[in-house]
């Protein structure tokens, strides 16, 4: 009795290792794709040297970027998101149907995304995933600690 005892105690502490650790990973995730979408540039043409195209509405990189679980997802959309809030609420709700263990990816694939990392921004002058990553570990702490609340 004593022996079956133990091996469920093993066997929930287990379980909730793995969801606690599925937990801190989507939460973690989560937290990158919102700096990549909140430190992403909406054109401003009154910063430009150049007029816009006709019609040019800024919001469109915001609106590009995506999430891949096992390899990144390459679409690209013609959509807009200045704000960045569909685009946000978009790549939680992809992140929330996985879990730890994989391989996940956040990427951009508009062909500007390069210049713009390389700080061709004034809104960006630092990059966009260069700097997300610099606060990666910040990320892990705070999911971490949601944990402990």
């Amino acid at each position: 009795m004593a022996t079956g005892s133990f091996a469920v105690q093993i066997r929930r502490f287990a379980e909730k290792a793995g969801r606690n650790m599925d937990q801190v990973v989507r939460h973690t995730t989560i937290s990158i794709a919102n700096s990549v979408v909140e430190k992403s540039p909406v054109g401003n043409p009154d910063l430009w040297k150049s007029p816009p195209p006709p019609g040019y509405v800024g919001g469109r990189f915001r609106a590009n970027w995506r999430f891949g679980d096992g390899a990144p997802d390459a679409a690209v959309t013609d959509d807009i998101d200045t704000a960045g809030g569909a685009t946000k609420t978009r790549l939680a709700a992809a992140i929330e149907a996985t879990g730890a263990g994989g391989v996940t990816f956040i990427s951009n694939h508009l062909p500007y995304g390069p210049a713009l990392e390389q700080g061709h921004s004034s809104q960006a002058p630092s990059g966009i995933v260069e700097v997300t990553a610099i606060e990666f570990n910040d990320y892990v702490r705070q999911a971490v600690a949601e944990l402990e609340r």
